[in-house]
């Protein structure tokens, strides 16, 4: 374990942005796939073809689990108390906003960057990189598993952060198969476990940290792990 941190606090003293692996190896801790054109600069277009056509691909399957989304709900309630607006983003299906609503019996919306987003209830088409105004410090919880769908971890991050109020939550699934080994360019961001309280402190610069870690109730039998990260802000 020691050498571990170690390791990821020395890579903490560069900024994520400015790593690139297109895939980890060895013992990398996290990696990023840039989408860059040969002059270097963003290729946005080559990023949101690569989610649509995935979300396409995968339309039909559901990853999120109801017993983990009315674990998350009580979690929610003893924590907030009753929220009146949450948000998920990267949804596909949107099964989880779905489930947070009935849950919860509250506002809840889901995004999700594919034109698909409008056959679903509850659903917006939307880039989560993006923010609308009325969303800011006006949100009570942030619930995702897509967050190593992200071209840009910690822009994503700060944007989610500041859509939530002050003592507000944002919770991200994380999995054995959000690691730094499985990253591609449908699933650009990928980190360890150990490693994302450090990245979150860094991106947050004091304004959020990792509350706590909660193991998921329920998960795949693909899965060796699922953990949901809850992040607060002060």
């Amino acid at each position: 374990m020691k050498p571990l941190l170690k390791k990821a606090a020395a890579r903490l003293a560069h900024r994520l942005l400015g790593t690139s692996f297109a895939k980890a190896e060895g013992d990398k801790a996290f990696a990023l796939v840039r989408f860059t054109r040969p002059d270097g600069s963003f290729d946005y277009d080559r990023y949101k073809a690569a989610q649509v056509e995935a979300n396409k691909r995968k339309i039909d399957n559901v990853w999120v689990l109801e017993p983990n989304i009315a674990y998350l709900c009580d979690y929610i309630k003893s924590h907030l108390g009753q929220p009146k607006f949450g948000l998920c983003h990267g949804t596909r299906r949107g099964d989880e906003q779905a489930w947070f609503r009935k849950y919860l019996g509250c506002e809840v919306i889901g995004t999700e960057i594919s034109d698909t987003a409008t056959q679903f209830p509850n659903t917006i088409q939307w880039d989560f990189h993006d923010v609308k105004p009325e969303w800011v410090n006006a949100v009570d919880f942030i619930y995702s598993n897509a967050f190593d769908h992200s071209y840009d971890p910690e822009a994503c991050l700060n944007a989610w952060m500041s859509c939530i109020r002050l003592g507000g939550l944002c919770i991200l699934e994380h999995t054995s198969r959000h690691g730094p080994r499985r990253v591609t360019e449908t699933d650009p961001f990928g980190a360890e476990l150990v490693v994302m309280p450090y990245l979150i402190a860094t991106w947050g610069k004091g304004r959020y940290a990792v509350r706590e870690i909660l193991p998921g109730p329920e998960r795949s039998r693909k899965l060796s792990y699922l953990n949901f990260i809850v992040i607060s802000r002060f």
